[in-house]
């Protein structure tokens, strides 16, 4: 995020920041800033659900994969389930991260903040040699934590982030 965009976020919030970052954008791109806008000014946002193929499971989920909120873009824990250190686990959930991004319209460098739970704290450094670089030269604010238990599916790793559209 470009440091105007940083001031903006926080003198006015993340969904002003959202806004005038999507239409920024859209202007870069050649398209007009009301095309960028999920909604018309004065209409509320829109809760939008990406499922993952693009179809709703058939049973009840537990949860949704992605989900945009106007400009913002909420993507739900991604782990990696397969034999592997910290460093081969991260890099997965980061490839995996981004694919979702790009697929709802986002980017790495779009992302405002990013949440990282690791199984255990003594991987610290190794995820962090991974995810060094990924979301560009100014990156969101992240919390990392070690989960109490581990983490489900036997993931050593697992991410989840907000982003901008």
């Amino acid at each position: 995020m470009a440091k105007s965009n940083r001031r903006a976020f926080l003198a006015k919030g993340p969904a002003a920041v959202a806004v005038a970052a999507t239409a920024a954008a859209a202007t870069a791109v050649g398209a007009a800033p009301a095309e960028a806008a999920p909604q018309a000014a004065g209409e509320k946002p829109v809760k939008k659900v990406l499922w993952n193929n693009g179809k709703r499971p058939e049973k009840q989920a537990l949860f949704s994969p992605a989900v945009t909120y106007g400009n913002l873009l909420f993507i739900s824990g991604i782990g990696a389930h397969f034999e592997g250190d910290i460093k081969a686990h991260t890099k997965h959930v980061l490839d995996e991260v981004q694919k979702k991004l790009e697929a709802a319209g986002s980017s790495m460098e779009k992302v405002l903040k990013v949440n990282v739970y690791l199984n255990d704290l003594k991987d610290y450094a190794g995820m962090n040699e991974e995810f060094l670089g990924r979301f560009g030269p100014d990156p969101g604010v992240r919390t990392t934590v070690a989960c109490a238990g581990g983490i489900p599916g036997n993931s050593l790793v697992e991410i989840d982030c907000i982003a901008y559209i």
